[in-house]
């Protein structure tokens, strides 16, 4: 008896951990992405060039796994996240799209499928 109990804790921890924690999925990322000091500052925080935040640091700590996993963790609110980040970096600073690329991707591997995922 024991032992289906250890079992079916087990089974509940793994289950939980099929996705991304939802904590932050309700970012404003329409107001984060129109503001081009916020915009500055996540890519900042994302590519070692300032300070994170609690909630930046939540985003920056799935990441690489996210993108190299086409993220398969994220939750739908954190695809939409990301989506917009990413749309709205390449759009008013392509510079640090660029950067933030070769950052997370440098083989050129993992951001088509990524975005492909995120569509």
């Amino acid at each position: 008896m024991k032992f289906l109990i250890v079992l079916a804790s087990l089974v509940l921890l793994a289950a939980g951990q099929d996705t991304y924690t939802p904590e932050n999925d309700d970012l404003d990322i329409d107001a984060l992405v129109s503001n081009p000091e916020a915009l500055k500052a996540w890519f900042n925080c994302f590519v070692d060039k300032g300070q994170c935040d609690k909630v930046q640091t939540s985003f920056k700590d799935d990441l690489p796994e996210a993108i190299q996993q086409g993220c398969a963790k994220c939750t739908a609110a954190q695809k939409v996240i990301l989506k917009k980040y990413l749309a709205g970096l390449k759009e008013k600073a392509p510079a640090d799209y660029e950067v933030l690329r070769q950052k997370y991707d440098p083989e050129n591997k993992y951001f088509g499928p990524l975005e492909k995922a995120i569509a």
